[in-house]
Formats: C-alpha cells, structure tokens, sequence
C-alpha cells in the first residue's frame, strides 16, 4: 500500500509539518526577547523590583522557547538535500548565501551573547547583562530578518539570472535581499510575534489575576501586554491590508484565491465572506458575500474590475479550500485581537483592568490565539504560492528529490512520533512555569544550577564553599 503513496505529496506534509512546529517558537522567542528587555531597562530606569522579578520569571519560558526553536529548525535544513535537492541545485547560489548569513550573523549573535544573557546576571555589571539582553533581542528579530527575505524571493524573485545548469545565480544583491515583498512580510511578521507575546503574557497575567487580584507582577505584566495588544492590534491590520495590496500586484492568483474569486468580475467583485469552495466546478457554495466590496478594499473603487482564477490556467491555480479559509482564521483572529485591546483600554479608562474578571477570561481564551493565527497566515501564504516553489518560475513538482513513497513515508511518520512525543513534553514544561504565579525574589535561572561538571571536584579556590576536607 505504501508504494501507492504520491512521495510529492508526502514530501509536502513532511515539509509543512516541521515548518508547523518549528514556526510556533520564533514567533514567541522573537516577541518575549524584545519584552526582556523592556523588562531588564525598565527595572534599571526604574529601581522597580517587580520589573525584575517579571524578567527572571519570563527567562526561564524564554530559554526553553528558544531551545525548541533551534531543535526545530535544524531538521528542515535537512530536508532541502533529503526530499528537495532539486530545488537546492537551482537556487542554492541565491538562497545558500543568505542563510549563511543568517547563521554567521544572527544567530552567531543569539548564540553568543544568550549564555550571559541566561547566566550571567551574577557574574557582570547590569549594565553589561542589559546589553546581552539587547543583543540577543536584536538577534532575533536579524535572524527574522534574514529568514523572511529569503522565502520572500521565493514569492517575488528579482535581482537573478540563469546560468547554463538552469539554475538561478545573483545579478543584484540588494535587489534579491529587498525583493519586492520582504518590507511588507517583514513588518508583517515582526507585529505578528509581539501580538503573538503579548497574547500569552497578557493570558498569564489574566490567569493570576483571577486567583489573585492584588499579585503586583501579574497586574504589571496584565497591564504591559493589554498596552501592547491596544496598540499593535490596529496597526497590523493595517500592515496587512498594504501586504494584500502588495500580494495582488505580484502573486495575483494567491489573493483570487484569499477572496474566493473563481470567476472574474469586470464591474466590481464582491467580498466573500463564507462559503464552501468548490475547486472542481470552480465557484463558492452558499456564499455569503458583500457586494463590491472586496473591490473597494482591493482596489479603493466599487466599480473597479477584478479578475479571477478563470483568467489563468486551472494548472497554475492554488488550492483554493486551504488558502481560502485559512485566510479567513487568520483575519477572524486578527479582529478577536483588535476585540481584546479595545475592551483594555475601556476597563482602564473606568479603572477596572484588574478587576474585570469576563476581560480576563477572554484573554486567558486568547492566549493561544496569536500561534494559530500565524499558522493560519503562514498556511495562505506558502499554500497560496502552490504550485510553485519560486513563484512562476520554478514548479514544486520539479523541485524534489526522486523520492520513494515508502522511505517519505517512514521519515515522516517517524517525525511525527518524535516531535509530538519531545515538543509534547517541552510545551507541558512551559505551561507549568506559567501555572505557577510570579512573586517577589523570583530566582531566574541561576540558583540550583550544577556547581561543576560530572566527574570534576571544584577546588576550594574556585568553590570556597564546598572546600575539601582532610581524609581522616
């Protein structure tokens, strides 16, 4: 049975599985190491203690978070030479040297200043420590950086020519890192992982203040994150809505199938906001759709045409069902979002942000909200750009390995009993750091630490606690 299996197909899921899985961490490291340091600056500004506290209280997520992340993304640098070498031979001298980038810079930079970040309060200045923290918050958000310039070329390809083997070489770097989409899914992204933070910080302190409404940590953090969702909810519709437009210019077919288009619409096309779509016939079953107005948000006109998947080959359409109502989650949790921050700013203005208990209950029900949320907008742009891998030039199906259905299998159910089985565990590690409340003299990372490596007796000089004794 197992040599029926389409190894294409196979070699997709695997793909996207590992992507699923290893996406989830960036967009929390990313976020929660810019909130370290608000944190760390603020208690230095301040003198504040609870600043402190909230920072060595979220260390400890953060160092788990991030090391997940990392075991995560190995696995998929593999799969390029495993499953998609084709695609590697072909863009390797575009692609290949910005990941290098990536590592030799950000994470380099991650890498090197995280120990003194993690483990270092005790051992340098603050000022010193705060400067770790700030690298490796800048490191991060360099490392988004990279990452997303390089699938952003893989959606808007310019600044390359073809040598002979047919693959694609530089012409212009510049060109190729600022490709035409990279602004827009880069701030897109960016806003996306502090909303992402912010929701989980906000559902930790909401869950606290329930059983504790006097907990000063829960309450500052409660407080920082329902400031954050108030404010960056509105602006990453907005950063959005310019990512539509930008899409529509340079991947059209992606955004007929975001907004269900099958057919086109010469006199203004109206905005689905429900349906069923059916692939095969080509249209949405039992619609319910406002008219003209997907042409106004479109193109800022009632009346201005739009075209559809008809106008294309039905070999270059993507598959409209995902795209269609992943898009749709993605928006739909984007306007819960916007929800959360406005009913924050209103409990603030009557004096009640702690005191609300059905506003924390909706944030605690948030919290997972912003990782389904990228998931969702992650699945209608990669899905959206089917069939191709770089977009109108280089198919999917021309870009895998001569792959066998059974060996694709095998890995892949193999990748799907061990990530559920580790990451399982790790996220179940998390979520009991964060049951347990914030408090005054939170410890970090630091204390209960091993005092030296297997098999080594400190010497007295190095551990003056722990001095040798005489043998009697």
């Amino acid at each position: 049975m197992l040599d029926t299996l389409d190894p294409l197909i196979l070699a997709r899921i695997q793909f996207g599985f590992t992507v699923a899985f290893h996406i989830v961490f960036p967009a929390f490291s990313i976020g929660l190491a810019s909130f370290l340091a608000v944190l760390e600056g603020l208690w230095l500004a301040t003198g504040r203690q609870v600043f402190m506290d909230l920072f060595k209280y979220w260390l400890k997520i953060f160092a788990i978070a991030f090391a997940m992340g990392v075991v995560s993304g190995l696995v998929m640098s593999y799969q390029f030479g495993t499953n998609w070498s084709v695609f590697s031979d072909k863009t390797g001298p575009v692609l290949g040297p910005m990941m290098a980038y990536e590592v030799l810079s950000a994470f380099f930079l991650e890498a090197g200043f995280l120990g003194v970040m993690l483990f270092g309060m005790s051992k340098v200045g603050p000022r010193l420590h705060f400067a770790a923290t700030l690298m490796v918050a800048f490191g991060t958000f360099f490392s988004a950086f990279w990452i997303l310039s390089v699938n952003s070329w893989m959606q808007t390809p310019t600044g390359y020519g073809t040598n002979a083997a047919g693959q694609f070489v530089p012409l212009d770097w510049w060109a190729i890192v600022f490709n035409p989409s990279f602004p827009y899914r880069l701030v897109h992204m960016v806003l996306a992982a502090y909303l992402t933070t912010a929701l989980v910080v906000g559902a930790v302190g909401a869950w606290h203040l329930l059983r504790d409404r006097t907990n000063p940590a829960a309450r500052t953090m409660f407080s920082m994150a329902m400031w954050m969702a108030a404010l960056v909810a509105p602006v990453q519709i907005l950063a959005g809505d310019a990512h539509g437009l930008n899409t529509l210019e340079h991947q059209p077919a992606k955004v007929m199938a975001m907004e269900g288009h099958f057919q086109s619409h010469p006199d203004g096309a109206p905005l689905v906001l429900f349906g069923l779509p059916d692939q095969e016939a080509g249209t949405i079953r039992y619609a319910v759709e406002i008219p003209k107005l997907s042409s106004l948000v479109l193109k800022h006109s009632f009346d201005a045409p739009l075209a559809g998947l008809d106008s294309l080959p039905r070999t270059d359409w993507p598959p409209v069902p995902i795209v269609f109502w992943s898009f749709r989650v993605m928006v739909g949790l984007g306007m819960l979002m916007l929800l959360l921050g406005t009913l924050s700013l209103v409990a603030r203005w009557r004096g009640a942000l702690y005191r609300w208990s059905p506003l924390h209950r909706f944030a605690v029900a948030m919290g997972p909200a912003g990782f389904v949320a990228v998931l969702a907008g992650w699945i209608t742009t990669e899905v959206g750009r089917q069939p191709y891998t770089v977009y109108g030039l280089l198919r999917t199906a021309q870009s895998a390995s001569p792959l066998h259905g059974p060996a694709v299998a095998a890995s892949l159910t193999a990748f799907v009993v061990i990530y559920f089985s580790v990451f399982a565990m790790g996220v179940f590690y998390i979520l009991r750091l964060m049951a347990q409340p914030p408090h005054a003299g939170e410890t970090g990372i630091e204390p209960g630490a091993p005092i030296r490596t297997a098999g080594i007796t400190p010497a007295p000089s190095v551990d003056p606690d722990r001095a040798l004794q005489p043998a009697e």
